[in-house]
């Protein structure tokens, strides 16, 4: 039995027994430069992917954007009403009634309860970029909740930028907005500066900020991974007790993107505290690289091509012993911090420059074919590249 490190934090899995996971891949994912925002068809597959992942909520547009918006917002709620899904939609706007009256109307036309997630930059940079005064900010929370409120929207109050913002500007904004009916409010790493002590620190003051209003306020982690933090994040505000952190299919969103939703996925069950089954998990991500024109990298942790494949001759050395043992725990888990399993995957032998003869071996067992080994291996070392299925069936 191998010795782990990573001993589960009986406080963590006690405080977070209730944690959610809000998915924004088709609101804030889209927002990738190099993405393509596909046709309602393709949304609705991607949405029927996040219900089979046990997925709690799904950010489904900003209607407030245009008529499109509007209508796949629409298309996506009534889906969710008709098929009975348990995810919960919810939509974004500005805090404006120009972008509240939309996700309105839609919640009338289609008889669903929906989440109104109103944002506010709130960092001074925001504040001089757009000529805010505090004063202004704290008017339009207030007249912006209110509104939502009185029209039978729940209501997310979201500060931009707030890993930059001052404690009392924070502190006051969302006083208001809790004040004024907010049921929920969320903690944004807009610009992915956030380090994890930097991410503890803001759920904790937060959390007090929260407390001092005597109301049940749920609190949300919003994280960009501008410095490759996004992950590590995220699974901090988890630590210090967040009710609902977001996340997106490959990652995607603005500039680099946003915490990759598969990963936390992982990362969370791997944990204790999530028990999703994430079988489909791959073919979520594969929607939505084929659906945004997203390329899933081939070492794309746990679902790219090569995430579980033994290309070195000493790697296949040790693990064929052990496949052809039947030892199949040991041989997914011998080099792989992963269970393929758990991602409805199975580890594999492949063919490199690199490989022995170990390696074709593995493969022929996998594949049930037979044939010379050397013939391959030489073929590998000429091309200077990982064999395709085809060229070692062919070989």
């Amino acid at each position: 039995m191998a010795y782990d490190w990573n001993l589960p934090d009986t406080a963590l899995l006690q405080l977070n027994r209730h944690l959610q996971l809000q998915d924004e891949t088709l609101r804030d994912g889209l927002q990738r430069p190099s993405a393509y925002d596909p046709p309602i068809q393709a949304k609705l597959e991607i949405l029927h992917l996040m219900e089979a992942l046990g997925i709690h909520g799904a950010d489904v547009g900003l209607p407030g954007a245009g008529p499109r918006a509007a209508a796949d917002v629409t298309a996506i709620v009534t889906e969710i009403v008709e098929q009975k899904l348990k995810i919960k939609p919810s939509c974004a706007g500005r805090t404006l009634k120009v972008d509240i009256q939309p996700i309105v109307d839609i919640a009338q036309k289609t008889g669903k309860l929906l989440e109104a997630d109103l944002f506010i930059g709130s960092s001074p940079v925001r504040q001089y970029a757009e000529d805010w005064t505090l004063d202004r900010m704290l008017k339009v929370t207030e007249e912006a909740v209110v509104y939502a409120v009185e029209q039978g929207l729940e209501v997310m109050y979201v500060t931009e930028d707030t890993i930059r913002s001052h404690p009392e500007t924070l502190r006051r904004l969302y006083t208001t907005a809790i004040e004024c009916g907010a049921i929920r409010i969320c903690l944004c790493d807009t610009v992915g500066h956030a380090t994890p002590d930097g991410v503890r620190a803001l759920v904790r003051f937060i959390r007090e900020v929260v407390a001092d209003t005597g109301k049940p306020v749920k609190l949300d982690w919003h994280g960009h991974r501008d410095r490759g933090l996004g992950l590590a994040n995220t699974l901090a505000a988890v630590e210090v007790g967040v009710d609902r952190v977001h996340g997106t299919a490959l990652g995607i969103g603005e500039r680099v993107g946003n915490t990759p939703m598969e990963h936390l996925l992982i990362n969370l069950k791997l944990l204790g505290v999530l028990q999703n089954d994430l079988s489909r998990l791959r073919e979520y991500v594969g929607a939505v690289s084929r659906h945004c024109r997203v390329p899933l990298p081939f070492s794309w942790p746990g679902l790219g091509r090569d995430a579980f494949a033994a290309t070195s001759a000493e790697s296949a050395e040790r693990l064929i012993e052990l496949y052809e043992l039947g030892e199949r725990q040991l041989f997914e888990h011998t080099f792989s911090g992963v269970t393929p399993a758990l991602v409805g995957r199975e580890a594999r032998f492949a063919v490199g420059p690199r490989s022995g003869p170990a390696n074709v071996r593995g493969w022929q067992l996998q594949s049930q074919k037979s044939g010379e080994i050397e013939p391959v291996l030489a073929a590998a070392r000429e091309c200077g590249r990982v064999l395709e299925p085809n060229e070692l069936e062919a070989l």
